[in-house]
């Protein structure tokens, strides 16, 4: 696992931070080269994506939640659905590739969906 989100960061232009979450909010594994804590980036995304979920399937009868992207002013998470219970997320700074980003995402998240 820790293989592909490797791949991911050093392999999206712009990506410097991925990880596998669990919808209850907790990271399973992640790598940075950064400081950065992905384990409050993992528990709030995983809300976000929840809320997502419940709104698309149960209000406005739209399906399961795809691709979750959220962008700040300096810095955006896309996220991945990998099945039910785990998401691939993939942090981004603003020079980020978000087309390049959701290429790589999908495969990695078909090759983690045997792991989990």
């Amino acid at each position: 696992m820790l293989a592909n989100l490797t791949k991911l960061v050093t392999d999206v232009d712009g990506a410097w931070g991925a990880a596998i979450g669990g919808l209850d909010g907790l990271l399973v594994e992640g790598y940075t080269p950064t400081a950065t804590d992905l384990n409050l980036l993992v528990a709030e995304h995983a809300g976000l994506l929840r809320a997502a979920n419940s709104v698309y399937t149960q209000t406005v009868n739209g399906g399961k939640t795809r691709e979750f992207y959220v962008r700040g002013e300096q810095l955006s998470v896309y996220l991945q659905p990998i099945n039910d219970e785990f998401f691939l997320l993939v942090a981004l700074d603003g020079r980020s590739n978000l087309g390049q980003a959701r290429l790589y995402m999908r495969e990695a998240a078909r090759n983690l969906g045997g792991f989990l």
